[in-house]
């Protein structure tokens, strides 16, 4: 009877977390919006199912890093950590969650809100996403013709400008009967985030309506001139005027590009060679202290992984050494302990307040990840992983490699490295990375200030990344091949001797200047 019951409440806990497997779906193509106007974005669970007691997260999947829009999560919202430029402009309708729809209200869209976001949704035991593509539109001033002169033969010209437009507009003219006259010079320009353009015509109709439109996807606008009979009979007076204006601006354009050659090339040469002092001050200034820092003692640290502040998602190894993604949440896991919450990361169990330490990272086979060094009272929300956050590492990311100083920066590697070193010396304010096998300098955060302690940190990337290669913490430590490394100082010895002899043609073509 025990065996009978037993079996009944496994297949009961099978068909159950089967029953609450559910597909997420969003727009069947582009969702098109006008800038200053409201948008939907639309994404629901395909069978309607109640997603009231389900986390709903929307963010930016088009960033280098995905950025949070709106969180819903425990039946409230939660925008601690939203972007700021979507403060107040985002809202989930409650009430239509219980039918299966978390499609996102976005107020007075902006250009910058076009790209592609991502719904998703995460039950106890299942998740999955949809991704929506917003494409939105800016419809610019009205434009404005304005009569430019004639030509030798009598032609009007005609310029048409507006501004204001996202993306670009289609430009064209027309004439009384809806052919279209060719443009003969067409000029666009972008401020900010709008675009502003001008195209010319010369016409020779008379009394007849010339049109010129603005036309972008699915708006358009327009403006009308009519050209009379006494637009043409002036253009003989003014032809006669021009040209000995023209003639005159010839004259004093020629003798001001002279000057204005010579005094630009004395300037260019002070510019040069001050710049050309700088980098080779930044150039010696790094060389001693990389220099002075492979000279350290480096001791040798025992990392070992903390879980108490892995992502519920994330598997530690029980001695702390490798870490790895399970498909669900770890059976057993503590959510009310800090850990981190979006980012697929954890942090060493041993934090330094002092001196040097160095450990070592194999990252052969993995295709996202992140690694290095976080300050103790750092938050483990959705951020930027930068210095002002408190997050000094590099890490690779859609087959790039990139450092996560006060801005994404690539990084040119000439083989995918197998094992990583993280270097840092606390009282010098010294983070760096090296690939251990080439014995070669990855990436250097130099003259930072620490005045927590510092933590060891590795992730595995963000939110749903399912490559399940683990990250292993490596004790076989190959620091004689480190140590030994000269590459930094022969690279930076040839850069400045280069540098110099530039320096030196310089100051002789000053002299004949």
């Amino acid at each position: 009877m025990r065996l009978i019951c037993l079996t009944l409440l496994i297949i009961s806990g099978i068909t159950d977390s089967r029953s609450e497997q559910y597909e997420v779906v969003g727009a069947a193509g582009p969702v098109f919006a006008v800038a200053g106007e409201d948008v939907i974005l639309p994404c629901s669970v395909k069978s309607s199912i109640s997603v009231v007691d389900m986390r709903v997260e929307w963010f930016r999947s088009d960033m280098k890093v995905n950025q949070l829009v709106h969180l819903y999560e425990d039946h409230v919202d939660r925008n601690t950590d939203q972007i700021q430029s979507y403060r107040g402009r985002t809202k989930l309708d409650h009430q239509e969650l219980k039918r299966g729809e978390a499609s996102l209200k976005l107020s007075s869209v902006r250009v910058s809100d076009e790209g592609l976001y991502k719904c998703f949704i995460q039950s106890r035991s299942w998740f999955d996403d949809a991704t929506v593509n917003v494409s939105v539109e800016a419809i610019g001033r009205p434009p404005v013709i304005t009569v430019d002169g004639f030509d030798h033969s009598g032609g009007l010209h005609l310029q048409c400008e507006s501004e204001g437009w996202y993306p670009e507009p289609d430009l064209e003219w027309l004439n009384s009967e809806g052919v279209r006259l060719s443009s003969e010079t067409t000029e666009k320009h972008r401020n900010t985030d709008r675009f502003s353009a001008k195209h010319t015509v010369t016409v020779y109709e008379r009394d007849s309506k010339i049109h010129c439109r603005f036309k972008l996807k699915h708006h358009m606008l327009e403006a009308l001139i009519i050209t009379t009979s006494n637009m043409f009979n002036s253009w003989r007076t003014s032809v006669i005027m021009i040209s000995v204006f023209v003639v005159l601006s010839v004259i004093a354009g020629i003798l001001i590009a002279a000057f204005a050659h010579k005094y630009k090339e004395h300037i260019q040469l002070q510019n040069e060679h001050s710049e050309l002092k700088s980098e080779k001050r930044r150039i010696q200034q790094d060389c001693d202290q990389l220099l002075q820092s492979l000279k350290t003692i480096i001791p040798k640290v025992n990392v070992i992984l903390d879980a108490d502040t892995a992502q519920p998602r994330l598997i530690v190894s029980d001695d702390g050494k490798q870490l790895k993604l399970g498909n669900t949440q770890t059976e057993g896991v503590d959510r009310g302990k800090d850990r981190f919450n979006y980012y697929l990361g954890v942090l060493g169990k041993e934090g330094f307040s002092s001196g040097c330490f160095y450990f070592e990272v194999q990252v052969t086979g993995r295709t996202e990840w992140d690694l290095g060094v976080t300050r103790e009272s750092v938050k483990k929300g959705s951020i930027y992983l930068s210095p002002e956050n408190g997050y000094w590492i590099v890490g690779r990311r859609d087959g790039g490699y990139r450092a996560r100083d006060s801005s994404d920066y690539s990084l040119s590697l000439r083989v995918d490295p197998e094992r990583i070193s993280v270097f840092v010396d606390y009282e010098k304010g010294l983070v760096s990375f090296y690939d251990v096998k080439s014995s070669s300098h990855i990436y250097s955060y130099t003259d930072q200030s620490f005045k927590e302690k510092l933590y060891p940190f590795v992730s595995l990337g963000y939110s749903s990344n399912k490559d399940c290669t683990p990250l292993i913490i490596c004790d076989d430590y190959e620091i004689s091949e480190f140590t030994r490394s000269t590459e930094v100082k022969e690279d930076a010895i040839k850069r400045e001797t280069a540098i110099t002899r530039f320096e030196v043609g310089l100051r002789n073509k000053a002299r004949k200047f």
